[in-house]
């Protein structure tokens, strides 16, 4: 049976099909760690970057500039923390929070990731066949959610349809 049942729906299972590319592209990339034997999960990545360029941030300024939730970024750091990559002391001005670094292990280990990172997205360059077009309709998607929540929006649908 080779029927694909979320692709049939189309549009309507949308943040279906998003979230399985996602997970096939993160079980790979979690896969290739595993086969080099490095430690780190594929959702580091974009803490690791944050990091190696503003050297020292809060998990509020980590959070902010990728959209995630605080409590996300607080069990991400937390174990990016247990296996020694980020180091966690309270703010010198404000002990209610916390900044995060790279260790010595996490910088040491960059240009191996780096190099991987580099492969990774030229991966990626060939799935989307060197057409970035996606990025921008992205991009738009996200933009119409900020100004009007998928929330607000499909309870006005809903409305519509059933009063209350």
């Amino acid at each position: 049976m080779n029927q694909d049942f979320i692709k049939e729906l189309g549009y309507k299972a949308l943040d279906s099909r998003l979230k399985r590319i996602s997970d096939r592209m993160s079980h790979d990339v979690r896969k290739f760690y595993k086969e080099m034997n490095i430690d780190v999960e594929p959702n580091w990545y974009l803490v690791f970057m944050l990091l190696q360029k503003n050297r020292e941030m809060s998990i509020v300024d980590i959070a902010e500039p990728l959209g995630y939730s605080h409590p996300s970024v607080v069990a991400i750091v937390k174990k990016m923390a247990e296996k020694d990559y980020l180091a966690i002391k309270k703010d010198r001005t404000d002990k209610r929070k916390q900044m995060v670094s790279l260790t010595e292990k996490a910088v040491k280990m960059l240009p191996q990731l780096e190099q991987i990172w580099d492969s990774c997205e030229k991966a990626i360059l060939q799935v989307l066949s060197d057409d970035l077009g996606i990025l921008a309709y992205l991009d738009s998607i996200d933009s119409r959610l900020k100004d009007d929540s998928f929330h607000d929006r499909f309870k006005k649908e809903y409305l519509k349809t059933n009063i209350v």
